[in-house]
């Protein structure tokens, strides 16, 4: 294929617009003014999900829901060489959508236009995000011993990192709202019960995920006049690798009665949930916080 005459001119005044637009605008008019680039490699056919924390539990089981609902998935994981990154990627092959490995510690903002860019890149849209990443402490103290380390660890993992990824995926969702026909943007956050519910040993994540429930909120208020929908996923009690060492404590706990329908909660329970708002089946209900947590939420005496 042939460049356009006069490169060098058109080259300056791609370099001025790169530094004035999102990077999903430089993807999409842009290159393919400038390079004579196919529609075809720039804009995705179907919708992308991108879920970070996607590696195991929730994050995969989210991640291979979406896959079935006809989304193509960048999976977003501390690493990209692990087992469950394996398995994620024949799941989401079974359902007949591409999948993209991303390695990223979403607390390191510094990274994460890098990260947003080549979804970008590979895609030329992101339809939906889910905020999954989020950690325990590495040990539960008392809130009287809690460490400064500890609670900035959790701090920057489950809620700066959060928050900022949102914020730089919200802008460009923002500028393929204009562009991108029949585009449905959704931001999950998911959350847990312990934004409301106290725990005094591991207070630090209790904090982080109160916080996050909040940045769901403000976002959903921010995000609304744009259609752009924005929503909380508030897990309870789910049987995963971080509740793994405490299994025995909460086995006794529920067949005590902690919980209204006497069981634990699987990441297959909070797959269906964030695939309900993938849909749009609550398309009226931005800012709503959806709890799946077999009644932890009843108040009762």
């Amino acid at each position: 294929m042939k460049k356009p005459k006069d490169s060098g001119h058109f080259q300056l005044v791609a370099r001025y617009f790169n530094r004035l637009l999102p990077e999903s605008s430089k993807l999409l008019p842009l290159k393919r003014f400038f390079r004579m680039t196919p529609k075809s490699r720039l804009m995705n056919d179907k919708p992308v999900a991108v879920v970070t924390g996607a590696s195991r539990g929730i994050g995969r089981s989210v991640a291979i829901g979406l896959s079935a609902e006809g989304y193509d998935i960048a999976a977003i994981a501390r690493s990209t060489d692990s087992e469950g990154m394996e398995i994620l990627a024949s799941e989401v092959a079974k359902k007949g959508s591409q999948f993209f490995p991303i390695g990223l510690d979403i607390s390191c903002t510094k990274c994460h236009k890098e990260v947003v860019t080549n979804i970008l890149e590979r895609y030329g849209r992101i339809d939906m995000l889910v905020n999954n990443a989020g950690v325990a402490p590495l040990q539960r103290n008392d809130i009287l011993d809690m460490t400064e380390e500890s609670y900035d660890r959790l701090m920057n993992i489950n809620l700066r990192g959060p928050v900022f990824f949102a914020q730089k995926v919200a802008k460009e969702m923002l500028w393929l709202k204009e562009h991108v026909d029949n585009y449905r943007p959704v931001i999950v956050f998911i959350t847990s019960v312990s934004a409301a519910l106290t725990s005094t040993n591991r207070a630090e994540y209790c904090i982080s995920k109160a916080g996050l429930s909040m940045a769901s909120s403000v976002f959903a208020d921010r995000l609304s006049p744009e259609g752009i929908l924005v929503y909380e996923v508030r897990p309870g009690i789910i049987e995963t690798d971080m509740t793994a060492r405490i299994k025995d404590k909460y086995d006794k706990l529920i067949s005590e009665g902690l919980i209204p329908q006497k069981r634990w909660g699987m990441p297959s329970d909070i797959a269906k949930a964030v695939a309900s708002l993938a849909r749009g089946d609550w398309a009226f209900s931005t800012g709503t916080i959806f709890e799946i947590s077999g009644g932890l939420n009843i108040h009762k005496l």
